[in-house]
């Protein structure tokens, strides 16, 4: 039996990876910290290991325990998914997705946590390579020059480049594009507008996106246990090109919501909002879902991606096209408006 260790277990990507790993019918060692909610981690077959990736040492410390406790029994794969998507300052994206990233795969070599031909695999971002192709929307492919403009993007850039400076880490970086799917919160808002009877969007420009349904992304981190090459970064989509009026219309029609005004804002009234929500925030000591990060990424425009890479090596497939991922996600939620 197959032992894994899944970070970011109680978080929206990583309890899909557990409950495929125990579909798999693997040994499951979910990473929580003390104040997470295993609201999606009841299933009695799953063990718990607390990891404190902000320290270097005490990570260490962990690591050697569990391995006395498990008779030295290594973990064969690990899937790091945890990671913030939303902070207060700039310097937390990096000190949580990039160092943190770094002190998980320097601890598992350095304790013998993670079997000498075990793999890690790496949830990335398609944000770490920011606006690219905006004027002639041509795919983003690997040979282009990753220049992210958010924080978020850039630590989860920063995160990959610290990895391959690893010496005998074996590992893959998926970066998938918009994850979407039950349990997720950010698209959740938008149905939650469609169901006001509204729906916004920004900017005049043409704008091409991409998603990935949840299903499909977890299928891409168990292909990539056992297939791909080690230190290869691949993208993630459904295969399609949508537009945000796509998205809109399928949860309307999911959502049995009968009449929606469509309203679209110029991008000043975006970045005006962002800015006065993400101070506001800052003052009352939370976090925004719109801030200036979320800003650059409605502003952008073009979110093609080549997925070739992956299909070839990884032996991807997508199988949930958004009219399946939305019904899925928003069907079971129908109401009348």
């Amino acid at each position: 039996m197959h032992k894994i260790l899944i970070t970011g277990a109680s978080g929206f990507i990583g309890s899909f990876m557990v409950e495929r790993a125990l579909a798999e019918g693997m040994e499951v060692w979910a990473a929580v910290r003390p104040t997470s909610s295993r609201r999606y981690l009841q299933d009695g077959r799953i063990n718990f290991i607390e990891l404190d990736l902000a320290d270097s040492t005490h990570l260490h410390q962990q690591l050697d325990e569990h391995l006395q406790a498990q008779n030295g029994r290594s973990f064969d794969y690990v899937i790091h998914a945890a990671g913030a998507t939303k902070c207060r300052r700039a310097e937390d994206f990096f000190s949580i997705n990039a160092e943190g990233t770094e002190r998980l795969a320097t601890c598992l070599l350095a304790t013998g946590a993670l079997k000498e031909a075990g793999r890690l695999v790496f949830i990335s971002s398609l944000s770490v390579m920011g606006p690219v192709h905006e004027k002639d929307y041509k795919p983003i492919c690997e040979t282009d020059l990753a220049r992210p403009n958010t924080a978020y993007g850039a630590s989860k850039l920063q995160a990959e480049a610290l990895l391959a400076d690893i010496k005998g880490l074996n590992y893959v970086v998926l970066r998938p594009t918009g994850v979407y799917g039950p349990r997720e919160r950010d698209y959740a808002m938008m149905a939650d507008s469609i169901r006001r009877h509204i729906d916004f969007a920004v900017g005049y420009k043409p704008q091409v996106i991409t998603f990935i349904y949840v299903a499909d992304l977890v299928e891409a981190a168990f292909l990539a246990l056992t297939h791909g090459k080690s230190g290869r970064q691949y993208f993630l989509t459904d295969g399609k090109e949508y537009t945000s009026r796509t998205f809109s219309d399928l949860i309307q029609m999911e959502l049995g919501v009968r009449h929606v005004l469509h309203i679209t804002a110029p991008l000043w009234v975006l970045r005006t909002v962002s800015w006065v929500a993400e101070r506001v925030a800052r003052l009352a000591g939370r976090t925004s879902t719109l801030n200036s990060d979320k800003y650059r990424i409605m502003r952008q425009r073009n979110w093609r991606c080549d997925i070739s890479p992956a299909r070839n090596e990884l032996g991807y497939r997508p199988q949930w096209p958004l009219v399946r991922g939305v019904k899925a996600t928003f069907g079971a939620q129908s109401i009348k408006g």
